[in-house]
Protein backbone atom coordinates (compact mmCIF):
# COMPACT_ATOMS: atom_id res chain seq x y z
CA UNK A 1 0.00 0.00 0.00
CA UNK A 2 1.41 3.94 -0.79
CA UNK A 3 1.38 6.30 1.74
CA UNK A 4 0.45 9.80 1.07
CA UNK A 5 0.19 12.70 3.27
CA UNK A 6 -1.99 16.15 3.02
CA UNK A 7 -0.81 19.51 4.48
CA UNK A 8 -4.57 20.58 4.56
CA UNK A 9 -6.77 18.70 2.96
CA UNK A 10 -10.27 20.21 3.97
CA UNK A 11 -10.38 23.13 1.55
CA UNK A 12 -12.11 23.67 -2.12
CA UNK A 13 -9.64 21.23 -3.71
CA UNK A 14 -7.80 19.54 -1.00
CA UNK A 15 -11.19 18.31 0.21
CA UNK A 16 -12.02 16.79 -3.34
CA UNK A 17 -8.94 14.83 -3.35
CA UNK A 18 -9.34 13.64 0.51
CA UNK A 19 -12.64 11.82 -0.32
CA UNK A 20 -11.09 10.57 -3.65
CA UNK A 21 -7.39 8.74 -2.14
CA UNK A 22 -9.97 7.58 0.83
CA UNK A 23 -11.87 5.42 -1.45
CA UNK A 24 -8.87 4.22 -2.85
CA UNK A 25 -7.55 1.02 -1.78
CA UNK A 26 -4.09 0.89 -2.60
CA UNK A 27 -3.41 4.67 -0.61
CA UNK A 28 -3.07 5.18 3.07
CA UNK A 29 -3.82 8.78 3.54
CA UNK A 30 -2.54 10.69 6.35
CA UNK A 31 -4.08 14.40 6.79
CA UNK A 32 -1.67 17.09 8.51
CA UNK A 33 -3.89 20.37 10.17
CA UNK A 34 -4.77 21.49 13.22
CA UNK A 35 -7.83 19.81 13.78
CA UNK A 36 -10.12 22.42 13.24
CA UNK A 37 -12.09 21.47 10.77
CA UNK A 38 -11.69 17.31 11.38
CA UNK A 39 -15.39 16.12 11.65
CA UNK A 40 -15.26 16.61 7.36
CA UNK A 41 -12.50 13.77 6.74
CA UNK A 42 -13.46 10.53 6.21
CA UNK A 43 -13.15 8.09 8.91
CA UNK A 44 -10.42 6.19 7.47
CA UNK A 45 -7.71 9.23 7.15
CA UNK A 46 -5.83 9.23 9.69
CA UNK A 47 -4.41 12.50 11.24
CA UNK A 48 -1.66 14.12 12.31
CA UNK A 49 -2.43 16.97 14.43
CA UNK A 50 -0.55 19.95 14.38
CA UNK A 51 0.38 23.63 13.00
CA UNK A 52 2.78 22.89 10.44
CA UNK A 53 4.21 25.88 11.52
CA UNK A 54 5.60 24.41 14.69
CA UNK A 55 8.48 22.25 13.02
CA UNK A 56 9.47 20.14 15.79
CA UNK A 57 6.03 19.26 16.72
CA UNK A 58 5.54 18.19 13.03
CA UNK A 59 8.71 16.02 12.98
CA UNK A 60 7.76 14.20 16.16
CA UNK A 61 3.88 13.16 14.24
CA UNK A 62 5.52 11.74 11.23
CA UNK A 63 8.70 10.44 12.85
CA UNK A 64 9.30 6.87 11.50
CA UNK A 65 6.73 7.48 8.98
CA UNK A 66 7.87 7.09 4.50
CA UNK A 67 5.21 8.88 2.25
CA UNK A 68 5.12 7.79 -1.24
CA UNK A 69 3.57 11.55 -1.65
CA UNK A 70 3.09 14.41 0.28
CA UNK A 71 1.29 17.60 -0.91
CA UNK A 72 1.27 20.86 0.00
CA UNK A 73 -2.26 22.54 -0.50
CA UNK A 74 -1.67 25.83 1.78
CA UNK A 75 1.57 26.57 1.62
CA UNK A 76 1.88 30.93 0.43
CA UNK A 77 5.34 32.03 -0.04
CA UNK A 78 8.67 30.71 -0.17
CA UNK A 79 9.35 30.47 3.46
CA UNK A 80 6.95 27.56 3.86
CA UNK A 81 7.96 25.70 0.86
CA UNK A 82 11.71 26.14 2.19
CA UNK A 83 10.20 24.58 5.54
CA UNK A 84 8.58 21.58 3.82
CA UNK A 85 11.88 20.72 1.99
CA UNK A 86 13.80 20.70 5.13
CA UNK A 87 11.00 18.76 6.52
CA UNK A 88 10.38 16.41 3.97
CA UNK A 89 13.67 15.66 2.10
CA UNK A 90 14.37 12.20 3.62
CA UNK A 91 10.81 11.08 4.15
CA UNK A 92 9.18 11.39 0.68
CA UNK A 93 9.26 10.08 -2.73
CA UNK A 94 7.48 12.79 -4.24
CA UNK A 95 6.91 16.54 -2.93
CA UNK A 96 3.51 18.38 -5.23
CA UNK A 97 3.19 21.64 -4.70
CA UNK A 98 -0.47 23.71 -5.34
CA UNK A 99 0.07 26.57 -7.13
CA UNK A 100 -2.01 28.81 -9.40
CA UNK A 101 -3.12 29.39 -12.87
CA UNK A 102 -2.87 33.54 -12.20
CA UNK A 103 0.64 32.95 -11.89
CA UNK A 104 1.13 32.80 -16.15
CA UNK A 105 1.94 35.79 -17.71
CA UNK A 106 -0.96 38.95 -17.55
CA UNK A 107 -1.69 40.61 -19.57
CA UNK A 108 -1.97 37.38 -21.74
CA UNK A 109 0.04 37.65 -24.93
CA UNK A 110 -1.93 34.23 -25.76
CA UNK A 111 -5.37 33.26 -24.78
CA UNK A 112 -4.30 29.78 -25.05
CA UNK A 113 -2.06 28.71 -22.19
CA UNK A 114 -0.43 25.31 -21.54
CA UNK A 115 2.69 24.89 -19.07
CA UNK A 116 5.01 26.64 -21.26
CA UNK A 117 3.31 30.17 -20.60
CA UNK A 118 5.71 31.99 -19.21
CA UNK A 119 4.51 33.13 -15.56
CA UNK A 120 4.45 36.88 -14.64
CA UNK A 121 1.91 38.63 -12.63
CA UNK A 122 2.82 42.47 -12.25
CA UNK A 123 -0.95 43.06 -10.83
CA UNK A 124 -1.25 40.20 -8.28
CA UNK A 125 1.11 39.68 -4.79
CA UNK A 126 -0.45 36.36 -4.37
CA UNK A 127 0.69 35.12 -7.98
CA UNK A 128 4.38 36.40 -8.05
CA UNK A 129 4.54 34.70 -4.57
CA UNK A 130 3.24 31.36 -5.91
CA UNK A 131 6.09 32.00 -8.56
CA UNK A 132 8.52 32.60 -6.31
CA UNK A 133 7.75 29.03 -4.14
CA UNK A 134 8.23 27.35 -7.92
CA UNK A 135 11.36 29.04 -9.24
CA UNK A 136 12.51 27.84 -5.32
CA UNK A 137 11.30 24.15 -5.74
CA UNK A 138 12.60 23.89 -9.21
CA UNK A 139 16.37 24.79 -7.73
CA UNK A 140 15.51 22.06 -4.80
CA UNK A 141 14.87 19.87 -7.87
CA UNK A 142 18.06 20.53 -9.85
CA UNK A 143 20.43 21.02 -7.33
CA UNK A 144 19.34 18.43 -4.31
CA UNK A 145 17.32 16.21 -6.24
CA UNK A 146 14.19 17.34 -4.36
CA UNK A 147 11.33 14.77 -6.25
CA UNK A 148 9.06 17.86 -6.75
CA UNK A 149 5.66 17.88 -8.89
CA UNK A 150 3.76 21.47 -9.79
CA UNK A 151 0.46 21.65 -9.76
CA UNK A 152 -1.47 24.99 -11.47
CA UNK A 153 -5.00 24.93 -10.89
CA UNK A 154 -7.77 28.22 -12.27
CA UNK A 155 -11.04 28.50 -11.12
CA UNK A 156 -11.97 24.95 -9.25
CA UNK A 157 -14.94 25.42 -7.40
CA UNK A 158 -17.35 22.91 -5.54
CA UNK A 159 -20.69 23.13 -4.38
CA UNK A 160 -20.71 25.72 -1.21
CA UNK A 161 -19.52 28.50 -3.26
CA UNK A 162 -20.74 30.27 -6.55
CA UNK A 163 -17.72 31.11 -9.01
CA UNK A 164 -18.24 34.98 -9.62
CA UNK A 165 -16.28 37.15 -10.86
CA UNK A 166 -16.95 40.36 -8.50
CA UNK A 167 -17.94 39.74 -4.49
CA UNK A 168 -17.17 40.89 -1.41
CA UNK A 169 -14.90 39.71 1.78
CA UNK A 170 -17.58 36.71 2.82
CA UNK A 171 -18.23 35.06 -0.49
CA UNK A 172 -20.39 35.07 -3.15
CA UNK A 173 -24.02 34.40 -1.42
CA UNK A 174 -24.61 38.19 -1.57
CA UNK A 175 -24.39 38.27 -5.44
CA UNK A 176 -26.96 35.37 -5.59
CA UNK A 177 -28.96 37.60 -2.93
CA UNK A 178 -28.56 40.69 -5.06
CA UNK A 179 -30.06 38.05 -8.42
CA UNK A 180 -32.94 36.84 -5.92
CA UNK A 181 -34.05 40.52 -5.09
CA UNK A 182 -33.89 41.74 -8.73
CA UNK A 183 -31.26 44.17 -8.03
CA UNK A 184 -28.34 44.68 -10.69
CA UNK A 185 -25.46 42.28 -10.40
CA UNK A 186 -21.92 43.57 -11.26
CA UNK A 187 -20.04 41.86 -13.82
CA UNK A 188 -16.38 42.63 -14.81
CA UNK A 189 -15.84 44.06 -18.45
CA UNK A 190 -18.48 43.75 -21.20
CA UNK A 191 -18.50 39.95 -20.12
CA UNK A 192 -17.79 38.31 -23.15
CA UNK A 193 -14.02 37.16 -22.10
CA UNK A 194 -13.80 33.31 -21.61
CA UNK A 195 -13.25 32.33 -18.89
CA UNK A 196 -12.65 28.36 -17.48
CA UNK A 197 -14.33 26.80 -14.39
CA UNK A 198 -13.04 23.10 -13.03
CA UNK A 199 -15.15 20.85 -10.78
CA UNK A 200 -13.33 20.16 -7.78
CA UNK A 201 -14.43 16.58 -8.32
CA UNK A 202 -12.95 16.26 -11.86
CA UNK A 203 -9.69 17.98 -10.35
CA UNK A 204 -9.23 15.40 -8.23
CA UNK A 205 -9.19 12.72 -10.79
CA UNK A 206 -6.57 14.06 -12.57
CA UNK A 207 -4.55 15.12 -9.42
CA UNK A 208 -4.75 11.30 -8.04
CA UNK A 209 -3.33 10.27 -11.38
CA UNK A 210 -0.40 12.50 -10.75
CA UNK A 211 0.36 11.52 -7.22
CA UNK A 212 3.30 8.29 -7.60
CA UNK A 213 3.75 8.70 -10.84
CA UNK A 214 7.14 9.08 -12.15
CA UNK A 215 6.71 10.65 -15.11
CA UNK A 216 5.13 14.18 -13.01
CA UNK A 217 8.71 14.51 -11.32
CA UNK A 218 10.27 17.58 -11.94
CA UNK A 219 7.59 18.93 -13.73
CA UNK A 220 4.54 21.53 -13.82
CA UNK A 221 1.13 20.61 -15.00
CA UNK A 222 -2.19 22.53 -15.02
CA UNK A 223 -5.64 20.86 -14.20
CA UNK A 224 -8.44 22.69 -15.60
CA UNK A 225 -12.09 21.70 -17.96
CA UNK A 226 -11.81 22.25 -21.73
CA UNK A 227 -15.00 23.97 -21.35
CA UNK A 228 -14.51 27.55 -21.61
CA UNK A 229 -17.87 29.95 -21.51
CA UNK A 230 -18.00 33.89 -21.26
CA UNK A 231 -18.85 35.41 -18.35
CA UNK A 232 -22.44 36.79 -18.86
CA UNK A 233 -22.96 32.88 -19.75
CA UNK A 234 -21.93 32.03 -15.96
CA UNK A 235 -23.77 34.38 -14.60
CA UNK A 236 -26.71 33.76 -16.67
CA UNK A 237 -26.64 29.78 -15.73
CA UNK A 238 -26.57 30.92 -12.11
CA UNK A 239 -29.46 33.04 -12.19
CA UNK A 240 -31.34 30.47 -14.02
CA UNK A 241 -30.26 28.22 -11.17
CA UNK A 242 -32.30 30.80 -9.39
CA UNK A 243 -35.18 31.13 -11.10
CA UNK A 244 -34.86 34.39 -11.94
CA UNK A 245 -33.88 37.05 -14.58
CA UNK A 246 -30.36 38.30 -14.57
CA UNK A 247 -30.12 41.76 -14.68
CA UNK A 248 -25.99 42.32 -15.23
CA UNK A 249 -24.44 45.71 -14.94
CA UNK A 250 -21.23 45.98 -17.21
CA UNK A 251 -18.43 47.79 -15.60
CA UNK A 252 -14.72 48.51 -16.52
CA UNK A 253 -12.37 46.27 -14.50
CA UNK A 254 -10.17 49.26 -14.31
CA UNK A 255 -12.66 51.20 -12.94
CA UNK A 256 -13.58 48.27 -10.41
CA UNK A 257 -9.51 48.22 -9.32
CA UNK A 258 -9.38 51.73 -8.72
CA UNK A 259 -12.66 52.76 -6.76
CA UNK A 260 -12.42 49.61 -4.58
CA UNK A 261 -11.63 48.48 -1.28
CA UNK A 262 -11.50 45.05 -2.18
CA UNK A 263 -8.33 43.18 -4.03
CA UNK A 264 -10.12 43.45 -7.44
CA UNK A 265 -6.43 45.17 -9.19
CA UNK A 266 -5.14 41.41 -8.75
CA UNK A 267 -8.35 39.43 -9.00
CA UNK A 268 -9.22 40.99 -11.66
CA UNK A 269 -6.53 42.89 -13.74
CA UNK A 270 -3.98 39.91 -12.71
CA UNK A 271 -6.92 36.98 -13.63
CA UNK A 272 -10.60 37.45 -13.96
CA UNK A 273 -10.75 39.61 -16.74
CA UNK A 274 -8.22 37.95 -18.85
CA UNK A 275 -9.85 35.67 -21.54
CA UNK A 276 -7.81 32.21 -20.95
CA UNK A 277 -8.66 28.91 -22.26
CA UNK A 278 -6.62 26.09 -21.39
CA UNK A 279 -4.24 23.30 -23.25
CA UNK A 280 -4.48 20.38 -20.66
CA UNK A 281 -2.32 17.97 -23.29
CA UNK A 282 0.37 17.75 -21.13
CA UNK A 283 -1.16 16.47 -18.27
CA UNK A 284 -3.87 13.91 -20.45
CA UNK A 285 -0.37 12.46 -21.99
CA UNK A 286 0.73 11.80 -18.19
CA UNK A 287 -2.74 10.48 -16.72
CA UNK A 288 -4.23 9.08 -19.59
CA UNK A 289 -7.65 8.57 -20.17
CA UNK A 290 -8.40 11.89 -18.30
CA UNK A 291 -11.07 14.19 -19.20
CA UNK A 292 -13.19 16.66 -16.87
CA UNK A 293 -16.96 15.42 -17.17
CA UNK A 294 -18.47 18.50 -15.13
CA UNK A 295 -19.85 20.67 -17.33
CA UNK A 296 -20.22 23.74 -16.19
CA UNK A 297 -24.72 24.61 -16.56
CA UNK A 298 -24.45 21.10 -14.35
CA UNK A 299 -22.01 21.92 -11.74
CA UNK A 300 -23.58 25.53 -11.27
CA UNK A 301 -26.79 24.32 -10.72
CA UNK A 302 -25.79 21.88 -8.31
CA UNK A 303 -24.16 24.10 -6.51
CA UNK A 304 -27.18 26.47 -6.42
CA UNK A 305 -29.60 23.42 -5.06
CA UNK A 306 -26.72 22.89 -2.67
CA UNK A 307 -26.19 26.97 -1.02
CA UNK A 308 -30.36 26.67 -1.00
CA UNK A 309 -30.44 24.48 1.47
CA UNK A 310 -27.81 24.42 3.44
CA UNK A 311 -27.61 27.87 5.57
CA UNK A 312 -24.82 27.93 6.64
CA UNK A 313 -23.45 28.49 3.20
CA UNK A 314 -25.72 31.69 2.68
CA UNK A 315 -23.05 34.17 4.46
CA UNK A 316 -24.82 37.79 4.05
CA UNK A 317 -22.30 40.51 3.28
CA UNK A 318 -24.25 44.09 3.90
CA UNK A 319 -21.61 45.79 2.97
CA UNK A 320 -20.93 44.42 0.04
CA UNK A 321 -24.59 44.91 -1.36
CA UNK A 322 -24.02 48.65 -0.02
CA UNK A 323 -21.19 48.80 -2.26
CA UNK A 324 -22.67 47.72 -5.38
CA UNK A 325 -25.12 49.92 -5.12
CA UNK A 326 -22.86 53.02 -4.75
CA UNK A 327 -20.88 51.66 -7.56
CA UNK A 328 -24.14 51.42 -9.79
CA UNK A 329 -25.90 55.24 -8.04
CA UNK A 330 -22.46 56.95 -9.62
CA UNK A 331 -22.18 55.54 -12.94
CA UNK A 332 -25.98 55.75 -13.16
CA UNK A 333 -25.35 59.17 -12.39
CA UNK A 334 -22.44 59.79 -14.54
CA UNK A 335 -24.47 58.88 -17.17
CA UNK A 336 -27.49 61.30 -16.72
CA UNK A 337 -24.72 64.11 -16.30
CA UNK A 338 -23.21 63.19 -19.97
CA UNK A 339 -26.20 62.50 -21.52
CA UNK A 340 -27.45 66.64 -21.10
Amino acid sequence: MRTALFIGGTGTISAAITRFVATDATWQLYVLNRGNRGSVLPQNVRTIQADINEVEAVRAGIAGLRFDCVVDFIGMRPEHVERDFQLFRHCTSQYIYISSASAYNKPVRNYIIDEGTSLANPYWEYSRQKIACEELLMKHYREDGFPITIVRPSHTYDERKLPVGVHGKHGSWQVARRMLAGKPVIVQGDGTSLWTLTHNTDFARAFVGLMGNPHALGEAFQITSDESLTWNQIYHIIADSLGVELKAYHVASEFLAAVSDYDYRGGLLGDKANTVVFDNTKLKRVVPGFQATVKAADGLRNTVSHILSHPECQLEDPEFDEWCDRVVATLEQAKSVLQK
